[in-house]
């Protein structure tokens, strides 16, 4: 598990979490809550990689959260997240399983749920666990060889 697979997680769990108007706060709250040191240039790349937007609350002010954007354009940026955190995929039934490291599974299933990959009916995402529900074995099968794909081009 990289230091930097885990801050880009600790970064979306605050996000989440908490309204952060400025890198400096971000970088703050990294610090304080997370014990995770690092730059302000670091944070700005993270941000970056990440597809991070500010947007307006109606009253003039800014706050960072998750780009609006097609699925693709998110797959594509939540792909580092979501490949650094997974580390083996099966199914049994209706149920692909994931397997990410500790701590990993909320980031990974977010990075999941923008990819809009068919079939999937729901998921469940543990500390490091993640159930995919499909519509059907056979979608179970095909995703589950989809996310190994995927995870075999790391």
């Amino acid at each position: 598990m990289s230091v930097k697979s885990i801050r880009l997680q600790k970064i979306l769990e605050l996000i989440d979490k908490k309204r952060i108007d400025t890198q400096e706060q971000l970088q703050q709250m990294l610090k304080e809550q997370e014990g995770i040191q690092t730059t302000q240039a670091t944070i700005s790349r993270d941000i970056k990689e990440l597809g991070l937007v500010k947007i307006s609350d109606g009253e003039g002010n800014y706050y960072y959260a998750y780009g609006h954007r097609s699925s693709g354009s998110l797959e594509k940026k939540f792909h580092a997240v979501f490949v650094q955190s997974v580390m083996n995929v099966d199914y049994a039934g209706h149920i692909a399983c994931l397997r990410c490291h500790t701590g990993m599974a909320n980031a990974a299933c977010a990075a999941l749920d923008t990819m809009g990959l068919d079939g999937i009916v729901g998921t469940l995402a543990g500390d490091d666990t993640i159930f995919i529900l499909m519509r059907s074995e056979d979608q179970a099968k095909l995703i589950t060889e989809q996310i190994g794909k995927i995870l075999d081009a790391r």
